[in-house]
């Protein structure tokens, strides 16, 4: 999806304007892949932006520099209130957030530890990720040839920003034969999740998430999701979910910063269900897209006012 421009982008500790955030072709990150990122959305409330779960992103950033032994030389607070301030002095009503954690210049090699470590902040309007077609009617998946990485290969706990051409190669296969989005497999055969979204399925009644172990990142929007379905009434559990459990799931859906909540119809060419979003998915997505603007009481310290 097309990037439009903003006016600012925070670059270690100053705003600079927009055209001004350049970097040097030799930045490390830019070679090895070295660095984390975080997704975040701010939407409209009736007290202004508010980002969603702002503080949640944010630690996750900074767990994923550690497990990459980068140091991020700003502390959580600092990035936090980095993120309010770009997002108030671009003044958009709602945004994406991209802040970025990247090896600088100055030093090549395979090495990382020497190098200068910088932060960037940058924010934009950007529509759904999947499309509002996709939120609303569902979207078309198929089963990846590509592998999750193995968490000993590469930590999937992190979101680092050279793992993601693991997605991308997945994301380009489904596209390239028809489809919306891919769905990807742990090395074991468990369903692990899509290229930059957690999946769900719903079998008798019950809401299963992958875990941890299969491969899927710990998705702020997916504990999202887990605590409004059991507030719902709804059991939810993580566990081991096969490929099959997907092809005669009664439910599937995906949930993502950049996704939100999207409806899946259709594996490996399988209807689910009837082959369109289901009443469980249905109740979810209302709640959530509630939440996250603020007009949900018992959700409301997920949002956090830039104002």
């Amino acid at each position: 999806m097309p990037i439009t421009k903003t006016e600012k982008i925070w670059m270690d500790g100053e705003l600079v304007n927009w055209d001004e955030a350049r970097i040097h072709v030799l930045t490390h990150t830019l070679h090895y892949g070295c660095g984390v990122f975080e997704g975040i959305r701010a939407y409209a409330t009736d007290d202004g932006p508010g980002v969603f779960r702002l503080t949640d992103h944010i630690t996750r950033l900074f767990n994923s520099a550690k497990i990459f032994m980068i140091e991020v030389p700003f502390s959580q607070e600092q990035i936090i209130e980095a993120t309010k301030t770009t997002v108030r002095v671009n003044g958009l009503p709602e945004c994406y957030i991209r802040p970025l954690v990247y090896l600088g210049y100055g030093e090549m090699g395979l090495n990382p530890l020497p190098c200068p470590v910088n932060v960037s902040i940058a924010v934009w309007p950007w529509a759904a990720y999947l499309g509002d077609e996709g939120i609303a009617n569902g979207v078309r998946t198929k089963i990846s040839s590509w592998q999750r990485h193995d968490p000993n290969a590469m930590p999937p706990a992190a979101k680092g920003t050279g793992m993601y051409i693991n997605s991308s190669m997945a994301k380009i296969e489904a596209l390239k034969a028809g489809y919306d989005e891919a769905i990807l497999l742990s090395p074991q055969g468990y369903v692990s999740e899509c290229t930059g979204e957690n999946i769900f399925v719903v079998r008798g009644g019950r809401i299963i998430t992958p875990p941890q172990s299969a491969g899927a990142l710990e998705g702020i929007t997916q504990s999202s999701v887990m605590a409004i379905a059991r507030d719902l009434g709804f059991e939810v559990e993580m566990g081991h979910i096969l490929r099959s459990d997907l092809y005669i799931a009664e439910e599937a859906f995906m949930s993502g910063t950049a996704a939100e909540v999207v409806p899946i119809n259709s594996v490996d060419d399988r209807i689910v269900g009837d082959g369109r979003p289901g009443p469980i998915t249905r109740r979810i997505q209302e709640v959530f897209h509630a939440a996250v603007r603020g007009q949900v009481d018992r959700y409301k310290d997920w949002v956090e006012y830039v104002g």
